[in-house]
């Protein structure tokens, strides 16, 4: 077994190396540029939806009151007419300072879970290769598995859940060097 406090250094710099290239990615390339569409009318539809003064958060419409009410003749006429949608409202002034430091706890957090599980599967000494196994594996799972949902149920474009799948790879596999490359000699 490998103590979490063993394995700060790992989690730390491999937070450090995701947060740089995850800036990368998403400010120097093209890759993420397509994941969100522009709507039509832009301007007409912020215009007729300023004066609802929605709050900030997630929302659905239509969204029916109840199991019952998804089958009532009303809501599902509602749902026939469209437009469906789940959608997210965001604060009108936000900055990226509070995301990006928050993006950078998560990553502390996948490593730290990361190290965890490894940490009570593989004891110092652990050659290069199993650690990056494991650690990439457990870190896969933290930074892509649960993007799927979205698209599963909420419609999300698969394309969007693939890209940012991918990038989970990319992110694991940087988590996984630097624990492999950091890991306790035995």
């Amino acid at each position: 077994m490998t103590s979490l406090t063993m394995l700060l250094l790992p989690i730390l710099l491999s937070a450090v190396a995701v947060f740089v290239v995850s800036s990368i990615v998403h400010m120097a390339t093209p890759w993420h540029k397509s994941d969100y569409r522009k709507v039509p009318n832009e301007n007409g539809v912020m215009d007729a939806l300023r004066p609802f003064a929605l709050a900030p958060g997630d929302y659905m419409m239509p969204r029916p009151a109840s199991m019952a009410d998804m089958k009532s003749p009303e809501f599902l006429e509602k749902r026939k007419r469209g437009p469906v949608m789940v959608f997210t409202v965001m604060p009108g002034e936000a900055g990226m300072g509070k995301p990006l430091v928050l993006w950078f706890l998560y990553s502390v957090v996948i490593g730290i879970f990361a190290g965890y599980i490894t940490g009570r599967a593989l004891p110092p000494g652990t050659p290069y290769i199993q650690v990056f196994r494991f650690v990439g594996t457990v870190a896969f799972l933290g930074y892509s598995a649960a993007l799927w949902q979205f698209s599963i149920w909420y419609h999300r474009s698969w394309l969007t859940t693939f890209k940012a799948t991918v990038d989970g790879l990319i992110y694991a596999l940087l988590t996984a060097g630097f624990f492999g490359w950091l890991w306790p000699k035995g």
